[in-house]
């Protein structure tokens, strides 16, 4: 209670000292101070100049506090543990011209004493060096701290006064500071003291010998000039040391030291790998004392070297081609490329059959297929600027042994164990190669893996779930033979497949051949176990056949006659999968099959039937025809036998003798008669109304045979033919001379006069059949012969029907 008052009188005070200033409306006040220690507990107050309703508000922006009225003019606030830094004010309203009164209160910690002072001597030069101190200051105070570090010096038995070197704290855990001192400084005694507004602290005193903490400059290191299996490189340092480490080492490997007590200035680095990346630091120490800093990584890389060791090669041989290998190799681990690849290059060598082959990839590729054969050497090697890997040698032939038993369990972490016992072959082998790929993706997806004799099992990595794989476990012997144990239905995580095959079916009689496409790949859900085909015919009656999974075809017999519907499904360890699409199949017996036949040609032969009638109803297709018709009339044509080579010709009124020509064969006497035909002579028509005013252009040329011409000189006489047309008066002024004199003759038919008038009678022009015979009209609308004409006489050109050149010819003597 006494406390209490006095507070009060020290309020009161300083509150008439106020009045008397005038500034504020209050004065506010701490018990502890403006700093105080953090988790400590105090009291703030405020008096008022007036009697009035005070308030306390903390921090920004100000937020009220509940005080406790002291009395009409004082009010204070109990501040419990503080945490951090504070703000205090008070409000009054008994004048408004005066301001709030605050208090700003600093909380934190008396400094700790400084503790693991360690100091080291840099030495710059030969003269000086600079003497570097830390130490640790202890946990943060939260207010302003001043260091001092306090140095004395001595050389011999002589020693100076103590030194004081200010330092500011910081917010680390660890303070320093630096001196220079000259190179006659033998020893130094170093200790710290911190100060703030709650209390100091002094450290112990540490005493040192500068050649105990002397440390070098660190050393400068020039560019590596290097070749494939060593560097040399420059060291650069300001003062004479007697200890050098030089660490190198490649990219994600190891440092490893190479110390060298020499005191060359170029360092000689060896036992290095070729064609490697390699970064190189370097320290340095005098007799006694520090070593330096480690210098700045620098960098280079060895040269290249021939490939060291052959490749790992191995091979697929595809399903539908066992003439050809496909080649498959890994990259090459740098420490056996020993460079930059450049390419490959695949060899095939045949001693029996003299069959060398080679060929050059580029550095990309990892497989390569070649032409093999039974004693084919096939090798692989790989190239870089300085030359060729030793060649990796492919098996050559295959050994007829008992297969391994092998046995697969899952590894976790998509991966699977395969194991195997030894083989039981006394043949001595010299490694194993487990290979495997999904199902079906042997070409494409081959992995595999080496392994030693030693080995009875591999861990086969990135097996997919739902996926189904293959593979073999190879034993290669010492003399480049193989014997191969080949494994199925390797998986990690399998389901019933989510689709059906794609399924065909053929029938022969009554039997139908099912065909089927595999699933793709991504439905199957794991290793097929089963293929099963349905078919339901019409009486809802259900057929179910198991086929392997290796099948690819099934034919089923002695089935009904109906109408079947066939569709397929695949299983796997975890069950039938979903139907595929489905088909429908229909089996029909023998006479159904005839009468299907009947019934298609008399459907066929009715259709035809009908389009040619619908044609004939056409007038032009009427005309097209029955010219046709006229052409084809082979009763009318003479017989050619008939005809024969005027040996020589005789000319009787009205008539023409013809006769045949001689030859090596033997002719009778019958024969040797001429033929003799009787040929009208047409009076002119003048009445004709139908006849075209110039008819020389449609009425066939007659040929005519000049009287000079001797038939019996040739087999074929040289005959020169005038071509005449008949038209109104009996005398025709057009007459043309042709110039072919080698000709064989044909014949024309005698149908005569009749027919002629028969084609001048009908109602459409000639010209209307242009479009389908020859532009030269067939129908000759008069023909004038004079006396008898004989066949030999007269020549129709078969050719001249189709090209559209008249084609009736008559030979005049």
């Amino acid at each position: 209670m006494s406390q209490t008052r006095s507070i009060l009188t020290v309020v009161t005070v300083l509150l008439a000292v106020q009045l008397c200033r005038g500034d504020t409306s209050c004065t506010i006040s701490s018990s502890a101070g403006s700093m105080v220690q953090r988790g400590s507990s105090f009291n703030v107050s405020c008096t008022f100049n007036c009697v009035c309703k005070g308030s306390m508000a903390s921090n920004h922006p100000p937020t009220p506090q509940k005080h406790i009225k002291f009395n009409d003019t004082t009010i204070y606030y109990n501040v419990v543990e503080i945490s951090q830094n504070r703000t205090f004010s008070c409000h009054c309203t008994c004048s408004a011209a005066l301001d709030p009164c605050g208090l700003d209160i600093s909380a934190g910690y008396p400094p700790d004493r400084p503790t693991n002072i360690s100091c080291i001597y840099k030495v710059k030069s030969n003269a000086s060096g600079v003497v570097i101190c830390t130490w640790n200051r202890g946990r943060d105070t939260f207010l302003w701290t001043t260091s001092q570090l306090w140095v004395r010096t001595g050389s011999g038995n002589h020693t100076v006064e103590p030194v004081t070197y200010n330092v500011t704290s910081n917010r680390s855990d660890s303070s320093s500071a630096s001196l220079t001192v000259s190179s006659s400084v033998e020893v130094i005694a170093v200790w710290v003291k911190v100060r703030n507004g709650l209390g100091f602290a002094v450290s112990v005193t540490q005493n040192y010998s500068l050649s105990d903490i002397a440390m070098p400059s660190t050393p400068e290191l020039g560019r590596p000039d290097c070749s494939s299996r060593e560097c040399s490189i420059r060291v650069k340092q300001s003062v004479k040391t007697q200890h050098l480490e030089i660490q190198y080492g490649a990219e994600a490997q190891a440092w490893t030291s190479h110390p060298d007590l020499s005191s060359a200035r170029v360092r000689t680095i060896s036992a290095l790998e070729p064609y490697r990346l390699y970064y190189f630091r370097a320290r340095s120490k005098f007799s006694s004392g520090l070593w330096s800093q480690w210098s700045s990584n620098i960098s280079s890389w060895t040269q290249e070297e021939a490939p060291a060791k052959e490749l790992d090669v191995w091979y697929a041989e595809p399903a539908s081609d066992f003439t050809s290998l496909t080649l498959h190799w890994k990259e090459a681990d740098i420490s056996i490329a020993r460079g930059n690849i450049t390419g490959y290059k695949v060899s095939v060598h045949s001693q029996n059959f003299g069959f060398n082959f080679s060929a050059d990839t580029n550095a990309d590729a990892r497989s390569y297929t070649v032409q093999f054969c039974a004693d084919c050497e096939v090798t692989v090697s790989a190239r870089n600027s300085k030359g060729m890997s030793p060649p990796a040698r492919i098996p050559n032939h295959h050994r007829n042994v008992k297969p391994l038993k092998l046995a697969h369990n899952p590894a976790g972490n998509h991966s699977v164990t395969i194991s195997w016992r030894k083989p039981e072959t006394a043949l001595p082998h010299a490694a194993y190669v487990v290979e495997w790929y999904p199902q079906g993706h042997k070409m494409e997806e081959l992995r595999w893996v080496r392994l030693s004799r030693a080995d009875h099992q591999a861990v086969i990595t990135g097996i997919q779930p739902y996926e189904c794989y293959e593979g073999a476990v190879s034993v290669v012997y010492h003399d480049n033979s193989v014997s191969r144990s080949p494994f199925t239905g390797v998986t990690i995580l399998e389901s019933a497949p989510t689709a059906g095959p794609t399924v065909d079916g053929k029938v022969e009689g009554n039997k139908v051949t099912v065909t089927w496409k595999k699933i793709p790949r991504g439905q199957r859900g794991g290793c097929i176990t089963h293929y099963t085909i349905y078919l339901e015919g019409d009486s809802r009656d259900l057929r179910t056949y198991d086929v392997k999974a290796s099948e690819r075809t099934h034919v089923v017999k002695d089935l009904p006659v109906t109408v079947y519907k066939l569709w397929m499904t695949a299983s796997t360890a975890k069950g039938e999968g979903h139907a595929g699409q489905k088909v429908y199949v229909q089996i029909v017996g023998v006479a159904e099959d005839v009468q299907l036949s009947l019934i298609l040609v008399c459907a066929g032969v009715v259709v035809i039937g009908l389009l040619l009638v619908c044609l004939y109803q056409t007038k032009a297709v009427k005309q097209r025809v029955w010219v046709l018709f006229q052409c084809l009339m082979l009763d009318d044509v003479p017989d050619p036998a008939n005809s024969k080579w005027a040996k020589e010709c005789t000319q009787e009124k009205g008539k023409i003798k013809l006769q045949l020509q001689p030859s090596n064969s033997t002719i009778t006497e019958e024969e040797e008669e001429p033929i003799l035909v009787d040929v009208e002579e047409l009076p002119k028509q003048s009445k004709d109304t139908h006849r075209p005013a110039d008819v020389s252009s449609q009425l066939p040329p007659l040929t005519i045979l000049s009287p000079s011409t001797e038939p019996g000189s040739l087999l074929y006489p040289l005959t020169t033919y005038l071509k005449s047309f008949s038209h109104d008066s009996d005398s025709s002024d057009h007459t043309q001379t042709s110039l072919d004199t080698n000709t064989t003759i044909d014949y024309i038919s005698s149908h005569g006069q009749d027919n002629i008038y028969e084609e001048e009678d009908e109602e459409e022009p000639l010209e209307d059949m242009l479009g389908f015979f020859p532009t030269h009209s067939i129908v000759i609308d008069q023909l004038a012969f004079g006396g008898k004409l004989t066949l030999d006489a007269v020549k129709i050109g078969g050719s001249d029907f189709f090209s559209g050149q008249p084609f009736l010819e008559e030979e005049h003597y």
